[in-house]
């Protein structure tokens, strides 16, 4: 079984939006909309600290399509426009797309958007354009502060890539099983892991 996702080390992340910016640019993504966002978290006081500076923490968080495993978006849509490949991405086949919305409701991380040119819903594909000729998606391979990993988590999160030919495995700083999250999970199964470090978790119950 594949499952292609992104691992993104937060204690790496700088908040310097190149993984927004570029997505917007090579998948030709409307003024307005966003299928990658970087949210702030914080800054919030640490645990048994007194509110002010330096006992306050704060880090970035990277929200995008979860390509989760199991999609309620594919299952609402009454069409099979949105479906889950075999690499399991969750891709929309815009030639069946009504514009419904149901989709967009039915997404519990609020990432999907109609494009109102188009009249189809549109979100993170994950660069298939590039991924399918061996590329990282455009978010990877843009991060300059080298916190996001892409590749088949199903073979292991130490084996996915970054840019350069590196893995996670052999560049990230030491964690701990309790240091992976996930965005909240309502059975939809979301796909990504996000790697956090000393700080308190804020991406919402698991």
């Amino acid at each position: 079984m594949t499952q292609l996702a992104i691992v993104t080390d937060i204690n790496r992340c700088v908040g310097c939006l190149a993984c927004s910016v570029s997505c917007k640019v090579i998948n030709n993504v409307p003024i307005g909309a966003y299928w990658n966002k970087t949210l702030r978290i914080g800054p919030n006081p640490t645990e048994g600290g007194s509110g002010q500076y330096p006992d306050i923490e704060m880090y970035f968080l990277n929200v995008q399509c979860q390509h989760c495993n199991k999609p309620q978006c594919v299952e609402v849509c009454p069409t099979g426009a949105s479906v889950k490949l075999v690499d399991g991405t969750v891709q929309i086949d815009k030639s069946k797309c009504i514009g419904c919305q149901f989709c967009v409701m039915a997404c519990p991380y609020n990432v999907r958007y109609l494009n109102l040119e188009e009249r189809v819903v549109e979100k993170c594909t994950l660069c298939g354009q590039l991924t399918q000729n061996g590329s990282l998606p455009q978010c990877v391979s843009q991060c300059c502060g080298m916190a996001r990993w892409f590749g088949d988590i199903d073979a292991g999160v130490e084996n996915l890539k970054g840019p350069n030919d590196c893995t996670l495995g052999d560049f990230v700083e030491p964690y701990e099983l309790d240091n992976i999250h996930a965005l909240p999970d309502v059975g939809n199964e979301p796909s990504f892991r996000y790697i956090l470090r000393k700080f308190k978790w804020q991406g919402g119950k698991q």
